[in-house]
């Protein structure tokens, strides 16, 4: 049942009450009044005749800041689709990847001295984005006992130790161990920011590409939407659907965010990229959906061989690896012995056996340079052949 969790009461951050960029609002009414067939003489924005598109493409220009009405409707469609639950088109933000929507969310609810929570190990990306921001980042250690999640009473235990926290973050699947929360844990967490007054903002980019046994609830991931209308999602056209380059996500907003954000979008970034947001219109057919989850099915072969081949490995504790395509573990003593670190262990693979693997350090500072990601989004051929390599390596 949804509810009203992630602080409904708390207002905008104060730094983004600026102006909104008064040309973009005039482009996005312009688009609004042509849509309905009205023939709109623009002598608004500085935007030249754009050269000729490759291909298929439109010449492109300036679309609303929050993306072109389409693409906000298919984005909602996609909710409706997958979770079964309602957005209006015009809470959904598109933005220059994921990246982007982080930095104007961030931008949207924090100010400077807010404090905000994340899981360690967890996304660099988000640590830093806040850093660069002068929010203080609550970083919350997990392990195997939590499967990496952060839980009602670690967070308990943080608000104790330092204070109230203006934010949490959650991702689900993972980046880097691939765990995943089930509805009742992220109910709880919902729970636990709605009486905290804490804003939840969960990173879903990972949705789709989920390895569930048969029969599982929620195959696909629980979205933080179907549970609270106050929770902000962020997600990206660049994991399920492959679209790394085209550098398109999404945000979807509580009403009250709506306006602040389109403030700062429309001074950041003026628009999101307008050919990317055409193709994008593509990624929402039958035929994407089944091309895209014959890819997650590859996928599920190359995870299969990793964790077929971890007691070879002769590693240590290694996260579930529910979702996503990454396999996060400690390296365990024999090789930590004989390399001193992760960061050691990751150079010496790459020199000795042309393997390349993620030190830990990226995803946890404190216990990081203990352990490695292997990334299998290469697929299950690419995978075959780097298990043996590193198989090879270490004996």
């Amino acid at each position: 049942m949804m509810n009203n969790g992630g602080s409904a009461s708390t207002p905008p951050s104060r730094r983004s009450q600026i102006p909104a960029f008064e040309v973009m609002r005039i482009t996005e009414e312009i688009a609004r009044r042509r849509a309905a067939g009205h023939h709109v003489v623009s002598l608004c924005a500085g935007e030249p005749d754009a050269m000729p598109a490759p291909g298929t493409l439109k010449p492109a220009g300036y679309t609303g800041p929050l993306g072109t009405r389409p693409l906000r409707e298919a984005i909602a469609g996609h909710y409706r689709h997958w979770h079964s639950v309602d957005v209006d088109p015009g809470t959904v933000a598109v933005t220059t990847g994921s990246s982007g929507a982080f930095q104007l969310v961030f931008l949207t609810v924090f100010d400077p001295g807010d404090r905000v929570a994340l899981a360690s190990p967890g996304y660099p990306a988000y640590r830093n984005i806040l850093a660069a921001l002068g929010v203080e980042v609550v970083e919350i250690p997990t392990g195997p006992e939590t499967r990496y999640q952060p839980t009602p009473e670690l967070l308990d235990a943080v608000v104790a130790d330092g204070g109230p926290l203006a934010g949490l973050i959650v991702a689900s699947p993972a980046n880097p161990t691939g765990t995943m929360l089930t509805r009742a844990e992220l109910q709880a967490l919902v729970d636990w920011s709605d009486a905290n007054d804490t804003r939840l903002i969960s990173d879903e980019i990972y949705h789709g590409i989920t390895f569930p046994e048969p029969g599982a609830p929620d195959p696909r991931g629980v979205s933080a939407r179907e549970l609270s209308s106050e929770a902000i999602v962020i997600n990206s056209f660049s994991k399920y659907w492959g679209m790394t380059g085209w550098r398109l996500g999404w945000a979807i907003l509580p009403e009250s965010l709506v306006a602040a954000f389109e403030a700062l979008a429309s001074n950041f970034a003026l628009s999101p990229p307008a050919p990317a947001q055409e193709l994008a219109l593509t990624a929402f057919t039958p035929e994407t959906y089944a091309k895209r989850n014959a890819v997650v099915e590859d996928f599920a072969k190359a995870r299969a061989l990793i964790l077929e081949a971890a007691p070879s490995l002769n590693w240590g504790d290694a996260a579930p690896s529910d979702g996503a395509f990454y396999f996060y573990s400690e390296l365990g003593e024999t090789q930590l012995a004989k390399y001193g670190d992760s960061v050691g262990y990751a150079k010496a693979l790459l020199e000795g056996a042309d393997v390349a693997v993620v030190p830990g350090v990226d995803f946890d500072p404190v216990a990081g340079h203990r352990a490695v990601r292997l990334s299998y989004a290469a697929g299950e051929k690419a995978v075959a052949e780097a298990l043996e390599r590193i198989l090879r390596f270490q004996a």
